[in-house]
């Protein structure tokens, strides 16, 4: 999505509205919602939901009570409550849909034991705010320096100053359990503002932060995720994925979230296909699984003394044959089960695109040959022989 402002150039390329965040219509933001009760009139005996959805920096998103009954519409600027002072937000969602986000979200259904909005921002707070804003990349560079001068094996990923400027949150990452009191004397003392430290994790950092997958699009943490479930290595294995941690891994180091997407429909593929560590016994010797093709339903089996040598069964008669190893008996051998894909000579290559011929390359253009037999001819003619020809000519 985009706002009005996110149209093309001249040269046709995204102007984009270049606000860094603090879009109007809220429609280039992450993990936004359309209102699509804002044209619908509610019943006369209803009075409109006070509470309202707010968004901070990055996508962070609290809900306030409108105890003040301010006129406020997606994309207005108000102050909100704080611990200390005040803080600056932009309205993201009001009316009946907050109740349902609320409720997403395991928050307190009782909108009494909400924070208030205070009122709408005046232009003086909304300076105070962009110029708090201004300053947190110098601040940022400036505490990753603090955090290493103190060996503190930790990653300041992000920071977020107050709407007032009051009071500075800075996010972080870490292995390990961090002792972080010399920590916020010194940026007391370098910033002059009251300091909080939040541990986020990996993923949350991710999300926080953005960026583009190896896919080519967004992250999805980013974008709709917002339940991080634990993924494991077999999540890949299920999947006959190389465990290869450069490729598994996301831009927050972990396994990539979508390893869980596929993975039930791999387990109802898999549910009657035998396992790898299952042999097959026959008179002609034992056979073993080397390698499985979950959607054809095909096995490659080969015997353990012939193991270049691989025999194409269907899960089918796979299981036909453990069956008959269960009671005792042995097939005579995995030829006789073996089903051999035939493939039609007629089209092995096909110009579908406009590609130039595999076979271009074989066979050199007979008018290069004849120029440069006409050359070597000329080359080796005595300047007599020459002069002949010129005048026969």
């Amino acid at each position: 999505m985009g706002c009005t402002s996110c149209s093309s150039g001249v040269d046709g390329q995204p102007k984009g509205c270049k606000n860094n965040g603090t879009c109007g219509s809220d429609g280039c933001n992450k993990l936004t919602v359309f209102d699509w009760l804002s044209n619908m009139a509610l019943p006369g005996d209803q009075k409109p939901f006070i509470g309202v959805e707010i968004r901070f920096k990055n996508g962070r998103k609290h809900f306030y009570k409108n105890s003040e009954k301010l006129s406020l519409s997606m994309g207005d600027v108000v102050a909100t409550e704080a611990m200390s002072g005040h803080d600056i937000g932009i309205v993201t969602l009001t009316g009946e849909l907050v109740k349902v986000q609320m409720k997403k979200k395991k928050q307190p259904e009782k909108v009494e034991e909400l924070p208030k909005i205070y009122r709408k921002a005046t232009q003086k707070d909304i300076d105070i705010w962009q110029t708090a804003r201004a300053k947190e990349p110098e601040i940022q560079k400036r505490s990753r320096e603090i955090a290493i001068h103190l060996g503190l094996k930790m990653k300041i990923s992000d920071i977020e100053y107050q709407g007032d400027g009051s009071k500075t949150t800075f996010y972080y990452t870490a292995e390990e359990r961090v002792d972080f009191r010399q920590l916020i004397r010194d940026f007391s003392s370098a910033f002059s503002t009251r300091v909080e430290m939040k541990q986020v994790g990996f993923r949350h950092e991710a999300a926080r932060l953005g960026g583009i997958g190896s896919c080519g699009r967004e992250l999805c943490c980013s974008t709709w995720l917002t339940d991080f479930r634990s993924v494991k290595t077999s999540a890949a294995r299920y999947q006959q994925l190389s465990l290869n941690p450069q490729k598994l891994a996301g831009q927050c180091g972990k396994l990539k979230c979508c390893l869980n997407y596929e993975l039930d429909t791999y387990l109802d593929a898999l549910k009657d296909i035998p396992k790898n560590d299952i042999k097959l016994i026959t008179e002609k010797g034992t056979a073993v699984c080397q390698k499985t093709d979950i959607f054809k339903r095909i096995l490659w089996y080969g015997y353990e003394k012939q193991g270049m040598n691989w025999h194409q069964i269907s899960v089918d008669k796979a299981n036909e044959i453990i069956a008959l190893n269960k009671k005792g008996e042995k097939v005579s051998c995995l030829e006789d089960f073996e089903e051999v894909e035939h493939v039609s000579e007629s089209k092995i290559f096909e110009n579908v695109v406009g590609q130039d011929s595999l076979t271009r390359f074989d066979k050199p253009k007979s008018k290069n040959n004849q120029r440069r037999k006409n050359k070597s001819k000329n080359r080796n003619q005595s300047p007599n022989q020459n002069r002949k020809s010129k005048k026969n000519a």
